[in-house]
């Protein structure tokens, strides 16, 4: 009887990117690190010699997408900043600044609204324990809810508004151009 497990679908959850090259594992490595690590224990990781990921790492320091930190042993990590510009360019490159401008728009209604139902400037300054005491309608986990999206929003209207200006200077130079 032939085989009939698929292997479409997504790789397994211990090994993710058993399937690809040595640069994109250790890409993927990367992205997955949120503190500094070896160059040998992002070998180890993805089983490779620890001078190719050094080789590696030190390319993708010098793209930006790792931070390289100098000391006894040499560590990487994800340069968080540059997904932060590079996500900003996408949504330049992606949209006119007519669109751009209108999720800015639609964003800063929703911010106030949640600066209006809190009474606060910012999410981080709602007391959410005060707040449930103080309310029969609301519960500890629709505030803590509402406020991540109102942070989630602001992250967003930031960005869209970082693209908005990006696209309109460059749609400003061509126009001179």
């Amino acid at each position: 009887m032939p085989d009939t497990a698929s292997t479409d679908g997504p790789p397994s959850f211990d090994d993710p990117f058993s399937g690809d090259d040595v640069e994109q594992r250790i890409y993927g490595t990367i992205l997955q690190t949120r503190e500094p690590a070896t160059a040998r224990a992002i070998a180890e990781r993805v089983e490779c010699d620890p001078k190719t990921a050094r080789k590696y790492l030190s390319w993708f320091a010098d793209l930006g997408i790792a931070t390289r930190h100098d000391g006894h042993p040499i560590t990487y990590e994800r340069n968080d900043a540059y997904f932060e510009w590079r996500h900003i360019n996408q949504l330049a490159a992606g949209h006119s600044v007519e669109e751009l401008q209108e999720r800015v728009r639609d964003l800063t209604a929703q911010i106030a609204e949640y600066e209006d139902a809190y009474d606060a400037a910012t999410p981080a300054t709602v007391d959410a324990v005060a707040m449930i005491e103080t309310s029969d309608e609301r519960t500890i986990d629709a505030v803590y809810s509402d406020l991540a999206d109102w942070a989630t929003a602001r992250e967003e209207r930031e960005r869209y508004e970082r693209a908005r200006q990006q696209r309109a200077g460059a749609d400003g130079e061509q126009a001179s151009g």
